[in-house]
């Protein structure tokens, strides 16, 4: 691979560390329960029956709950770009000078900050909006 396109993977990973907690939560939470069920003096077919439903029910209130935990911040982000881009139509001015403001933040100059904020919004909409957002 190039050197031009190198990927940078640490903020897509975002996963990983979704799927490591699920899966530390659901040993836990499947362990005890096996021990709770077998410390009840319970025959193996129950342990295994009770284990089973544990796991099956842990798997699905995590899935769920991460679908929820994504889906509002995914939604919560978009509308956020919305007003963003409502905004950019509106007060072009004010925008220019706002991503101006986030460049120089990022280390460039005030004038250069001004000079790529206003050739991005001159480009339009989407050039604006790629300092803002992951997904423009």
């Amino acid at each position: 691979m190039s050197r031009l396109h190198e990927n940078h993977l640490v903020s897509r990973i975002g996963w990983l560390r979704a799927a490591v907690l699920g899966a530390n939560d659901g040993i836990v939470s499947t362990a005890s329960l096996f021990v709770g069920v077998a410390s009840a003096a319970a025959g193996t077919s129950e342990v295994l029956v009770a284990g089973a439903a544990g796991l099956v029910a842990g798997a699905m209130s995590m899935a769920a709950g991460e679908y929820v935990s994504v889906s509002s911040q995914s939604d919560t982000e978009h509308a956020d770009l919305d007003r963003e881009r409502m905004e950019l139509e509106m007060q072009p001015e004010f925008e220019s000078e706002e991503l101006a403001h986030i460049y120089v933040k990022r280390g460039l100059t005030t004038d250069l900050a001004h000079q790529v904020a206003d050739q991005q919004v001159s480009l339009g909409r989407r050039k604006a909006m790629d300092p803002r957002s992951r997904w423009s």
